[in-house]
């Protein structure tokens, strides 16, 4: 099985809704454990990385933008 791909500020989706309805969360703190942000109501919470790739869908929104780097000089 492929492993999931996902990064520091990306928005992704989970399979089960935060109980204010919501499924986007914000990834905010990576290591062992992961730190996300619901979208919806900006509760955050920390759970294991195992299960927060078990519990990811998809990703919906990366953080990195993709920029010519000769556009900043």
């Amino acid at each position: 099985m492929e492993r999931k791909v996902f990064q520091l500020g990306d928005i992704v989706q989970m399979k089960k809704p935060h109980p204010c309805g919501s499924n986007e969360m914000e990834i905010i703190r990576m290591g062992m454990d992961i730190r996300i942000k619901c979208v919806g109501c900006k509760h955050s919470v920390l759970i294991p990385r195992a299960k927060f790739e078990k519990n990811m869908k998809k990703v919906l929104c990366s953080a990195t933008k993709e920029t010519d780097p000769t556009e900043s000089m």
